[in-house]
């Protein structure tokens, strides 16, 4: 037997009971945005000059760009189309960049916990440093919108082996660290149950356009024709489509002018998308299905 995780069991997506989503819509949409502060000397996160010493201006600025620059132009345009977002923050942000964080709570955006920064990752953390992290991370969010969040996404997409377990325990009710499935996924945890939910990491800004040097009308087109299969598949069964895109990515004008053609297409299809948020999705999911009884229930209800 090969090692395992041991969180959840393989389940194919074809033998599942059927639902729906809000007003009988049978395709969730949410798009993620990441809203990210980074620190200036430091080689970790993304690389737009990789090799070169740090510190380093030209790549901290690329990044930075995303919060003086790309994430406005961001929320103008989702204004624009009238659609929510759900915006994995750096807690970082508040210090750094309170307005712009301001400008999401003013939207209703829901804030998901991304860390302090995308300058650390939880992998490789002592459990006692981690746990404080997350403690860190929750405290301030709560402080600063009245709540603490529901949801949790790792610093660059790179959790340890317990941060399930961390993140139950400290009451969230979802991650984003697992893009396994179309619909939601029960975990295991030592804290109680967890939902995993879907999450991309294929029409997600970073691996398309940083790691694979798509252009901006190629990540258009996979998200649009994501789009198009995902709404013929729903029509079987319902599913969840996320799209992931960083302020200081799409952010840049030229790929905004092709993210357009990706907001175009939603809105054609809005009498059969529910637009939603990850957390709004996640809480409706876990009312029709709670999480099964071979698990604790010892976890944050949704």
């Amino acid at each position: 037997m090969l090692p395992s995780h041991d969180r959840f069991a393989y389940s194919p997506i074809t033998g599942r009971p059927d639902f729906s989503w809000p007003d009988g819509k049978r395709l969730a949409v949410y798009v993620a945005l990441c809203v990210e502060h980074f620190s200036y000397g430091s080689g970790l996160g993304l690389a737009y000059s990789p090799g070169l010493t740090h510190p380093n201006s030209y790549n901290w600025g690329w990044r930075e760009y995303g919060n003086r620059v790309g994430g406005w132009r961001l929320i103008e345009l989702f204004e624009e189309y009238g659609l929510p977002l759900t915006v994995l923050l750096n807690s970082a942000c508040y210090d750094h960049c309170p307005e712009l964080v301001a400008a999401h709570r003013q939207r209703g955006d829901e804030i998901v916990a991304h860390g302090r920064t995308n300058s650390e990752h939880q992998n490789g953390m002592d459990e006692a440093s981690e746990r404080a992290l997350i403690a860190e991370v929750t405290a301030k969010i709560r402080a600063a919108e009245g709540a603490p969040p529901a949801g949790w996404m790792s610093p660059g997409a790179h959790p340890s082996a317990r941060t399930e377990d961390l993140l139950a325990q400290a009451g969230y009710g979802y991650t984003l660290d697992w893009p396994i499935d179309d619909q939601p996924v029960w975990m295991k945890t030592a804290g109680g149950p967890l939902l995993a939910m879907p999450y991309p990491h294929e029409v997600n800004d970073v691996p398309m356009v940083v790691l694979h040097d798509g252009t901006a009308s190629a990540f258009a087109d996979m998200a649009i024709d994501n789009l198009e299969e995902m709404l013929a598949q729903s029509e079987r069964q319902p599913l969840v489509y996320g799209i992931t895109i960083h302020s200081f990515i799409v952010g840049q004008p030229f790929r905004l002018r092709q993210f357009r053609r990706v907001m175009k297409a939603l809105a054609r299809h809005r009498d059969r998308i529910w637009f939603t948020t990850a957390g709004a999705c996640a809480q409706h999911y876990a009312a029709l299905f709670p999480a099964p009884g071979d698990l604790s229930t010892q976890g944050r209800q949704l």
